[in-house]
């Protein structure tokens, strides 16, 4: 085992916990004894091998939980991980709601984490849905085919905004809320801008 690095912005985040404070150590403690490189990537501890994310540490009102990025390419043998919601792709989480869940399955989760890195190190990728696999909205094609610039500025996004959009637009049950959101971001799109830029 190599020598540990703490990072700083992990300490500060760390510090500033109110919740989950107990369990975030714990789970940082194992991601560290596993030999990963610790970093902090989305306002959360993150954890790398070679610059490729592994895990990452954060938590919600219910609880905490170590995400794996490239989760859906786990064999997942004590079927614990959890897709977030259906339009992840690739992340998998295991949850916790107490630090002595993490310690009862801190072999298990060395487990899933050592898989991890040999996934990084075999190279393998997840397999995106393409853009084109996406629900269009019929409102939101209404709107292109009503508007050349705003189907060339769409058309120009990158392909994470594009379907951030259309996850967005598509959400709603209600075609008065599809509208309203679609009316609301076409000057976005027209300026090139995502979703949440």
């Amino acid at each position: 085992m190599t020598e540990r690095i703490m990072n700083p912005k992990v300490d500060e985040f760390l510090n500033k916990s109110k919740r989950w404070k107990e369990e975030y150590e714990t789970l940082r403690r194992i991601a560290l004894d596993c030999d990963l490189t610790e970093d902090f990537k989305w306002m959360h501890p993150c954890y790398t091998f070679d610059g490729k994310n592994i895990v990452l540490i954060h938590g919600f009102k219910e609880y905490c939980a170590l995400l794996f990025h490239k989760g859906a390419l786990l064999q997942d043998a004590h079927g614990i991980l959890t897709q977030q919601t259906e339009n992840v792709q690739a992340g998998r989480q295991i949850r916790f709601k107490n630090v002595r869940e993490i310690i009862a399955t801190e072999s298990t989760l060395r487990d899933y984490i050592f898989e991890a890195i040999e996934v990084e190190k075999s190279g393998l990728e997840v397999n995106f849905k393409k853009t084109s696999e996406f629900i269009m909205p019929q409102e939101f094609q209404n709107k292109l085919d009503e508007s050349p610039a705003l189907k060339t500025a769409f058309a120009a996004l990158t392909p994470g905004r594009q379907r951030a959009y259309l996850l967005y637009f598509s959400q709603p049950k209600q075609p008065k809320t599809r509208e309203s959101r679609i009316e609301k971001s076409m000057e976005k799109i027209l300026n090139g801008k995502g979703l949440n830029d």
